[in-house]
């Protein structure tokens, strides 16, 4: 174990594990109803839960063991209310767990260590490549986009209290730990209603005003006087965008009128930002020259978010030229005083403009046609007969159109709030600026031609070619629209009039490349070795078209989903993979977890900048594959895949997670606005399924199949050809597959096979759970072979220990879930059971939030 792992891991116990022990004592005075021995009761069952688990008890018979032997309850509802104020308890110790990692924070974590701006400046003056990195810096960026993927459990208020209780941890204040942690016992997390799409976008933009505004401004003023001439004018070194609000694929909540009113949260929340700052800035900036500019800047910007309907034609280019005049009065006439507040001022100012974060509007391949076949039936915009057009004259038409099609003429419904949202656009860009709202996203883009429905689109709804400053954005997600990416871009490279329009864009192409579905689809190694070959071949292709490509990926919280060690996959891209902007989703827990607090916020921006500048400027050549390593990996790929399909083309497969997962539930949460799963049917299809539930619903069963299914048999194919020596070799020399085993073995560090082992004998679930617990098993034995350890995830010590202790907290809370499940089953069987069957399906639903927000990137 290296020092700084090991001082980590000391900092852990001390900060997160002693004092999880000494505030988790306060619990059993809270003030909850009914709960005085609840705390006792509950450290009893997570023993029992503990020994029975190792005597291979199942969920059922440790409740029921529990009862029997520690409570005088007979009746099933009385078991259920105790049951119930279980899990309401452990979800506040895994509020308390929160709390306490974020206020540790910075005893955890080295903020001038490996990975940092610090190490980036120390190693750029070291290697003498300053030149280097203010040629990469010309035209490098990070942009997080923070989504509205429905997994993050917490409600705002929980979200508030843990901000504040991390706070009162972190100075030690007893009597204020105190009085959160009643508040926490008093505050429901249930959320009777879902909420709304504006809902989850004001939740979002509560980390932009809270965390991300302050962490931005530090890291780009930490740059600026690091590395004074580095930094050009007018390009920003982090960029956020935005999806709720924006992005329509699969939420039928979502309409124009929402984008709009979204954008107009987010300029209204930036201004109020800035307001804030001139407000301060006041108390300091008392000189003469200065006070009737800062005055004039107070009040334009309180105009423009306190009088109702009052929005002035401010500008970012306005504010920025108020405080350039600031900086130069206080640099030339008052000796540079207070200069370095203006300077944060600007700096933020130069990120966020008057849009705060970047607004995608991203929606279904499959809508855009429908909408043009109405645009043929009811206008003269196309030819009547469109529909019936082959595909090359489909792109003539569309390539060539003009016109602006009004939306009156269309009735309520998608197709005309497709119009509508495109010519919202506009709007948007009026008054948050460009950046405000440029790129529109196609999901499931799989031909040339869904890309140019988008272009014509535009075309159609009045967009003119001198003001088309719209990128679009195709997103490549299964396995067969990976591979197909390539002669799609060709096309589209070829294309005369995309060709045009690239041009006036800069001649950049962003490419969206999603993980979800891919993993879904094609397994954990397919999906990211497809994922990496499809960034090479677009590479290639597109420096030989002279198009610059940006790689923008589709990232989730946990490993199976493209989470995990983001920035290790960032800094092992070799030379072959364009690496001008590093682009990706933040979403559900994520959010809170690696960017909850300005800490944690700044420290994770900074290892993504560190990992893309010094990916190209340190040792890019021992990051590349070779040939032979590049086949190796196709080989496990191709392995992997093949058994990740044997299991999902089970004919049980389904079934298994439907009956034995919480799958079934996840539409009842009410943790996000939108469905569970895409279109109207009734019937449950692996296609139609989101990645978020199916994913999710491994995660709470606590076999992680998406995370590692398939490596052990892929492996050992490979050592049975006599290839795991070269495996070996590949991990030791290669970061990209190194980084590919270290998420594999988180996945599998969040499993737990007892928990279901009761399952082995089932007659109709049998045979899948054995299949599944052998490849795990299989797989963790390779990986242990690879990594010459013993245990997993024990390179990273200090996030092994919050696994363990975080799965710990929640064992009794799987346990009532499994329970719960088993009488859900047994009521669908044998219906002569005299307990309803809603409550314990509301039993499960409950379960679900704990077990979700303990494992921090599960879902």
């Amino acid at each position: 174990m290296s020092q700084q792992s090991s001082r980590g891991l000391q900092q852990f116990r001390n900060f997160v594990s002693i004092k999880f022990q000494l505030y988790n004592s306060l619990f059993t005075s809270l003030p909850f109803h009914r709960i005085e021995k609840t705390g006792i009761l509950l450290s009893l069952l997570q023993n029992i839960c503990e020994e029975g688990f190792k005597k291979k008890m199942s969920p059922h018979q440790i409740i029921d063991e529990f009862f029997e032997k520690h409570t005088t309850y007979t009746k099933d509802q009385e078991k259920i209310d105790l049951l119930f104020r279980f899990v309401q308890f452990v979800e506040r110790q895994v509020v308390l767990f929160d709390a306490l990692e974020d206020a540790a924070f910075r005893e955890v974590h080295d903020m001038g260590g490996i990975g940092t701006l610090k190490q980036l400046e120390a190693e750029t003056i070291q290697s003498n490549k300053q030149e280097d990195l203010a040629q990469k810096l010309k035209d490098f960026s990070v942009r997080l986009v923070l989504t509205a993927h429905p997994t993050q459990f917490y409600p705002g208020t929980v979200l508030g209290i843990i901000n504040d209780l991390s706070r009162a941890l972190s100075e030690n204040n007893a009597s204020q730990i105190n009085v959160y942690l009643q508040q926490l016992g008093k505050t429901p997390f249930l959320k009777k209603q879902k909420p709304t799409p504006y809902d989850e976008a004001v939740s979002l933009i509560w980390y932009l005003e809270n965390v991300f505004y302050a962490a931005a401004g530090r890291i780009i003023g930490y740059m600026k006087s690091q590395f004074p001439d580095a930094l050009p004018a007018n390009h920003s070194l982090i960029t956020m965008g935005f999806w709720p609000g924006g992005d329509r694929d699969g939420n039928p909540f979502v309409t124009a009128a929402t984008t709009l009113q979204v954008a107009d949260a987010l300029r209204g929340g930036i201004i109020k930002c800035y307001y804030l700052d001139v407000r301060r800035l006041k108390r300091r900036l008392t000189f003469k020259g200065v006070d009737t500019i800062l005055a004039e800047l107070e009040n334009t910007l309180y105009t423009n978010i306190f009088i109702p309907g009052q929005r002035t034609a401010l500008t970012k280019e306005w504010i920025m030229e108020n405080l350039v005049k600031i900086r130069d009065i206080l640099v030339y006439q008052h000796n540079g005083l207070f200069v370095h507040l203006i300077e944060n001022l600007i700096n933020k100012v130069e990120v966020f403009g008057l849009h705060f974060a970047s607004l995608d509007v991203r929606q279904d391949s499959s809508i855009h046609n429908g909408v043009l076949e109405s645009i043929a039936e009811r206008t003269d915009a196309l030819p009547s007969d469109y529909a019936s057009k082959s595909v090359a004259e489909k792109i003539e038409l569309l390539t060539s159109a003009a016109s602006d099609v009004g939306t009156h003429i269309f009735d309520e419904g998608i197709i005309k709030d497709t119009i509508q949202t495109i010519k919202a656009i506009k709007d948007v860009q009026r008054f948050n600026g460009e950046a405000g709202c440029s790129r529109y996203i196609i999901s499931q883009c799989n031909s040339t031609l869904n890309v140019l429905e988008v272009y014509g689109l535009f075309k159609l709804c009045g967009w003119r070619d001198n003001e088309f400053n719209i990128d679009i954005v195709p997103l490549f997600e299964t396995i067969d629209d990976l591979k197909n990416a390539g002669d799609i871009m060709t096309e589209l490279y070829e294309n005369k009039v995309y060709a045009a329009h690239l041009k006036k864009r800069g001649n950049k192409q962003t490419i969206m490349l999603g993980f979800s579905d891919g993993t879904k689809d094609g397994g954990y190694l397919m999906a990211n070795w497809s994922i990496y070959k499809a960034k090479e071949a677009l590479t290639r292709l597109s420096k030989q078209y002279e198009i610059d490509v940006v790689f923008f990926d589709g990232r989730g919280g946990p490993p199976a989903r493209g989470g995990g060690k983001t920035h290790k996959f960032y800094a092992s891209m070799g030379k072959h993979i364009s690496n001008k902007e590093i682009q990706l989703t933040i979403q559900g827990q994520t959010v809170s977890s690696n960017f909850g607090t300005i800490d944690s916020a700044q420290y994770n921006l900074e290892q993504l900048i560190n990992a893309g500048i010094s990916n190209e400027l340190f040792s890019v050549n021992e990051k590349t594959l070779l040939p032979d390593e590049e086949a190796l990996l196709q080989e496990l790929a191709e392995a992997g895949f093949k058994s990740y399909c044997e299991l999902k083309d089970d004919p049980a497969f389904l079934d298994y997670l439907s009956h034995v997962s919480p799958l079934r539930f996840y539409n009842e949460t009410n943790i996000g606005s939108r469905p569970a799963k895409r279109g109207g049917g009734s019937r449950l299809t692996l296609k139609d399924l989101r990645a978020i539930p199916f994913v999710g619903a491994w995660s709470q069963l606590k076999q992680n199949v998406t995370g590692y299914y398939g490596v052990g048999s892929a492996l050992e194919q490979l050592d049975k050809q006599g290839k795991l020596p070269a495996v070996k070799a590949l991990y030791q020399r290669s970061l990209f597959f190194r980084t590919l085993m270290d998420n594999c073995e988180m996945a599998m560090k969040k499993c737990f096979f007892p928990l279901t082992a009761h399952l082995a004998d089932d007659p109709q679930f049998g045979p899948l759970w054995n299949k599944i617990y052998e490849e795990y098993e299989l797989t963790q034995r390779y990986v242990f072979q690879l990594s010459g350890k013993n245990e997993l995830m024990a390179a990273y010590p200090v996030e092994q220990l919050s696994v363990q202790m975080r799965e710990r907290i929640v064992l009794p809370l799987i346990t009532i879930q499994q329970y719960a499940m088993s009488r859900i089953r047994k009521l669908e069987t044998a219906p002569k059971d005299s307990a309803p069957k809603e409550t314990f399906e509301k039993l499960v639903i409950r379960s679900s939030f704990g077990i979700i927000n303990a494992g921090r990137n599960s879902a």
